[in-house]
């Protein structure tokens, strides 16, 4: 996204050169690809000095950036069809995941924050009643129990994640899930990661890796076949 708007191209759909091409578009002459930090798998070579019945560490995953992306405002040609938004159900999903949503604590909430739209405790939820993006809080929350932030407390022998990047990992859950699912919070959750990242704080390699597991987590979790009906 900041990369199409410091070149002034219109936000939308992304494909490669050749997918383009296959879903009858072209590139249009002098437009220059976007570039996308992706994950690659990486085979270890083998050491003879290693056991070779580990096969733990025979594969790890890197991120690489790789310019091979144009968006649909720098292409020409057929119409597209409209795109089908994935239907996702809440309480598939929470059952799913063993995950309560219990009734929201207001004792709690004003001894914490006014301005608390959620909590996570363990394995349960609550959204304040109030909240004007329920989603997007929903998947916030989940975040932080798929990513153990809620049973850190627990664990007093380990040293917990610290609070920003807990936020920012939870936050960017729910942001890919609003875009998966077309919802909407997605300006909302980037001004809240913009927040914690503005803080100072390094973010490690393995944050996309955790990110994108939970939120596929939470997306196949509430996934609902076509025809039903989703909350």
């Amino acid at each position: 996204m900041s990369q199409c708007h410091q070149r002034g191209i219109a936000l939308g759909p992304i494909a490669t050169f050749l997918r383009w091409k296959e879903l009858g578009r072209h590139v249009c002459k002098g437009e220059k690809a976007l570039t996308l930090c992706v994950p690659i798998a990486v085979k270890r070579p083998k050491d003879a000095d290693t056991d070779s019945a580990d096969s733990s560490s025979a594969a790890f995953t890197r991120f690489v950036y790789r310019s091979r992306w144009f968006v649909l405002s720098q292409t020409e040609g057929a119409e597209l069809p409209e795109p089908s938004v994935p239907a996702w159900n809440a309480e598939q999903a929470l059952t799913t995941l063993g995950v309560d949503e219990v009734e929201f604590d207001e004792v709690e909430f004003d001894a914490v924050d006014g301005n608390v739209m959620g909590y996570a405790r363990e394995r349960s939820i609550a959204l304040n009643p109030l909240n004007p993006l329920p989603n997007k809080t929903r998947f916030h929350e989940l975040a932080h129990v798929l990513l153990g932030h809620t049973a850190e407390g627990q664990q007093a022998d380990s040293e917990a994640t610290s609070r920003n990047l807990r936020e920012c990992e939870a936050e960017a859950v729910a942001l890919l899930c609003c875009a998966a699912l077309d919802l909407p919070g997605l300006e909302e959750s980037r001004g809240y990661i913009q927040h914690w990242v503005g803080q100072g704080h390094e973010i490690p390699e393995r944050f996309a890796q955790q990110v994108l597991k939970a939120a596929d987590q939470i997306l196949k979790a509430g996934a609902i076949a076509e025809g039903e009906v989703s909350r």
